[in-house]
């Protein structure tokens, strides 16, 4: 079972949110490198009371276990893992989390993370290298007994991966082992998954690439010059912005949009129907929503857009812009399992155990068609808020 968070995580939202304004502000990696320290212990803290306010609720007999365990059962290693967590055997090393814990935390995170599952995110195990291939050539009429006159041709290439490891750490309280295995699993993949989760949003859509040692993101130009200290720079946003003014001008901008979208670098066709994404930061998102809401036949609101576009909101997106790119041409991948180490020494004053996640993932665009930057210039139709 999957901790429900909603709602309960007030401190650790505000950190977040910090963290990410800094982010998107541009500040020194000092500060952003603080601020993710804070968010990490309010998130720690704030999952040590939502843990703790369900267990009161809950009884721990075997009974409510059974009934609760059709939908969280632990196998025999991960209880075996979970437990040796409170243990001194062992564990001073990198252990892998057991595949079936990995599975579900690779399942949340494309599940409860709109632009992650957008992405296609793949879990490739330990990928050294990617082969790709473009197909070329005619199929040509003749006779039934005549020469073959036709072939179709497959130029296959092969791309270095510069995988980026992203490691995330995770706190445990003492006290929350006197919960039983199945408390601790909740608790570590609850904090791995949404750790995971704001990293590789941000390395996805933001990332400088290996001299960063990041992915390269969605927003970034792959035929600028690469800066050997900040990496890759940001794609430079379309001349003409979007303004979504009403219907017939919003048909005429995205129909635009997929026209330039569906052209690879190299002038191939590409088809791209059902396959746009919309990334806009919550506030942009709500400002095109509210034009394009409306009470259907059987008395549901319902949001549509052309050409079946989907709107994925991210806090990592800039204010004022918007990035279109085609789900299936960028390369998102993790793999190599989650490690994590125990320091047991590091926290003891504050009664608690420190751990290391880590994981490794790649991220890179086709080319630089599979993404486009636009500014929006979507008039605030709604009302700003009563002080």
């Amino acid at each position: 079972m999957t901790l429900k968070l909603k709602g309960k995580m007030e401190t650790y939202n505000e950190k977040k949110k910090a963290y990410i304004d800094l982010v998107q502000s541009g500040a020194d990696e000092e500060k952003q490198a603080t601020a993710w320290a804070e968010m990490q212990e309010a998130l720690v803290n704030d999952l040590k009371e939502v843990i703790t306010s369900q267990v009161r609720q809950e009884s721990l007999d075997q009974q409510i276990l059974v009934a609760r365990g059709k939908s969280n059962v632990l196998t025999a290693e991960e209880r075996q893992f979970f437990n040796s967590l409170s243990t001194e055997v062992g564990y001073k090393e990198e252990i892998l989390l057991p595949e079936t814990t990995i599975d579900r935390i690779f399942e949340d995170l494309t599940n409860e993370h709109p632009l992650l599952k957008e992405l296609g995110l793949k879990n490739q195990g330990l990928t050294t290298r990617i082969i790709k291939s473009e197909t070329s050539g005619a199929a040509v009429w003749g006779k039934i007994f005549g020469d073959i006159k036709g072939q179709l041709d497959a130029a296959f290439s092969e791309e270095k991966v510069t995988q980026s490891k992203l490691t995330a750490f995770v706190v445990i309280p003492k006290d929350l082992f006197e919960y039983g295995p199945e408390w601790v699993d909740r608790f570590v993949r609850a904090q791995v998954i949404e750790t995971f989760a704001v990293g590789l949003e941000k390395g996805f859509l933001l990332g400088a690439g290996p001299v960063k040692d990041e992915p390269i993101g969605l927003i970034k130009d792959l035929n600028a010059a690469i800066d050997p200290v900040n990496g890759y720079a940001d794609k430079t946003a379309h001349p003409v912005a979007l303004t979504f003014a009403d219907s017939e001008t919003t048909v005429k901008e995205l129909a635009s949009v997929m026209k330039m979208l569906s052209v690879k670098e190299n002038g191939k066709s590409v088809k791209v129907d059902g396959k746009v994404v919309l990334v806009v930061n919550p506030s942009d998102a709500w400002n095109i929503k509210a034009l394009y809401t409306f009470l259907n036949a059987n008395g549901a609101y319902v949001t549509v857009l052309p050409y079946n576009l989907k709107v994925v909101e991210s806090e990592f997106m800039p204010q004022g812009q918007m990035l279109a790119f085609v789900k299936d041409r960028y390369d998102a991948y993790i793999g190599g399992g989650v490690k994590v180490k125990r320091f047991d020494q590091t926290l003891a004053i504050e009664d608690c155990d420190l751990f290391t996640a880590k994981q490794f993932a790649f991220g890179k665009a086709h080319d630089n068609n599979a993404a486009k930057l636009f500014d929006l210039n979507v008039n605030d139709i709604l009302e700003p808020e009563t002080p």
